[in-house]
């Protein structure tokens, strides 16, 4: 009884950290450590079954790992046909309606529940590991072969029996159930940071990002150069009103890709949609002269765009002098300004903040007190 409640006890334990992690790799180390424990075993690791190459890759490795066993490698993966059980798994038994039970291995060969004839890749490396028997568990996600759990104990510990393989198939369930969750929560939080119709990333994605920047730049001035581009497209009003919402999203939808393949100049930048007409590029790194030259490219290339009638782009860049950058707010501020001056003087080139001298028209028009934006409002002059 009191084993049962310990084993209860570690089942929620196991999926209650895969619920808390925040990312893929969290979600793996928690499986497989939660099935650590839950086992009592001194090391575990999780595996994806990647079909294309007949292969098992490793995510995690996790407790006494072997000094060839990186918690997270790169590239450790085991060709599929090494290991007759596992193509049994995949192509006989659970094709033919058998259930994704365990099996034990022992280094002293076939355990109970092993059916004779396999080459036994795994109790070779048993031995090479000082490990004394492992517990194997398919993982089924949406009814296919996902993965496995593979769980080791060490040489002074019990060998596993079919009892603990009965209960490694309730783990790999339990974990299989959480990356379900992960993999879910992942695409609500994709589907919540992209833009719908472009792919981009959306204002919300940019006011992290910003917020995460400008941050840097405050602890490291000197070695954070946070820079953002902020661009209108000329012309969609004409082109929804004369040849249809059909036609101007494909506009977007263009302008979009111009936007992408510009940003992709630049090392890490994030280009999105803000909303209508409207897109920027956030740069975080690369120097001012560097996106400039970006955003000179961007308004070269959007020219060309058929229907549309160009772009009216705005930088503002903190390895300028435009003063002291304290919040994402007054940066946005200035791009949105730079970029208010280049529409209206219908400028070809992108406007820079603070490159027209000690009283540069942007930057003042930037830091004119206004009345403050509401909650979710993209900050912006026009209607002022």
């Amino acid at each position: 009884m009191a084993e049962e409640e310990d084993r209860l006890r570690a089942v929620v334990a196991l999926a209650q950290a895969m619920a808390a992690a925040h990312t893929p790799r969290e979600s793996w180390l928690a499986a497989a450590q939660g099935a650590r424990r839950a086992l009592g075993g001194s090391f575990a690791a999780l595996s994806v079954w990647e079909r294309h190459r007949g292969r098992l890759r490793v995510l995690v490795n996790a407790g006494e790992r072997a000094p060839d066993e990186e918690e997270f490698p790169e590239d450790e993966a085991y060709p599929v046909h090494q290991f007759p059980e596992i193509t049994e798994f995949l192509h006989e038994r659970w094709a033919g309606g058998g259930e994704p039970d365990a099996w034990v291995e022992t280094a002293r060969g076939p355990s109970e529940g092993t059916t004779a004839g396999y080459c036994h890749q795994r109790v070779a490396a048993l031995r090479r590991r000082g490990r004394s028997s492992c517990v194997v568990a398919p993982i089924v996600l949406h009814g296919l072969a996902w993965g496995e759990l593979y769980v080791g104990r060490s040489l002074d510990a019990p060998e596993f029996g079919r009892p603990d393989a009965d209960f490694a198939t309730v783990l790999a369930s339990v974990i299989a159930a959480g990356i379900a969750q992960f993999e879910r929560l992942e695409e609500a939080r994709r589907l919540a940071y992209t833009d719908a119709l472009t792919g981009l990333a959306n204002r919300r994605a940019v006011d992290a990002r910003l917020d995460e920047a400008i941050e840097r730049h405050r602890a490291d001035p000197e070695g954070v150069v946070v820079s953002l581009v902020v661009c209108d497209l000329n012309g969609l009003k004409r082109v929804n009103d004369t040849r249809g919402h059909a036609v101007g999203d494909r506009l977007l939808e263009r302008f979009g890709s111009v936007l992408s393949l510009c940003g992709a100049m630049l090392p890490g930048a994030l280009a999105a949609r803000l909303g209508g007409d409207e897109f920027c590029l956030l740069s975080t790194g690369p120097s001012a002269d560097e996106v400039v030259r970006v955003a000179d490219e961007l308004c070269v290339r959007g020219a060309e765009l058929e229907l549309g009638e160009g772009v009216a782009c705005g930088v503002a860049s903190t390895g300028d002098p435009i003063g002291p950058v304290r919040s994402a707010r007054r940066l946005f501020r200035l791009a949105d300004a730079a970029q208010y001056r280049a529409k209206a003087a219908r400028s070809a080139k992108p406007v820079v903040a603070g490159r027209e001298g000690p009283d540069d028209p942007v930057v003042r028009l930037a830091d004119e007190p206004g009345p403050a934006p509401r909650e979710g409002e993209r900050r912006r002059f026009r209607g002022r």
